[in-house]
């Protein structure tokens, strides 16, 4: 699993991020807008915290 996240496999938020969102281009304008808001207002928050808000 080479370029994998350690902790995507078998966690229940990371793991179906990782293996349907992360790393694949955007071409829908809703889905773009949707990651620019979700990482700008990351602000010192975990990643699964954000996950599990949206």
């Amino acid at each position: 699993m080479s370029g994998y996240c350690r902790i995507a496999p078998g966690h229940p938020v990371h793991e179906f991020y990782h293996a349907n969102e992360y790393g694949f281009p955007q071409r829908d304008e809703r889905e773009l807008f949707e990651r620019l808001v979700l990482e700008i207002n990351q602000a010192g928050l975990s990643w699964e915290t954000i996950l599990k808000k949206r």
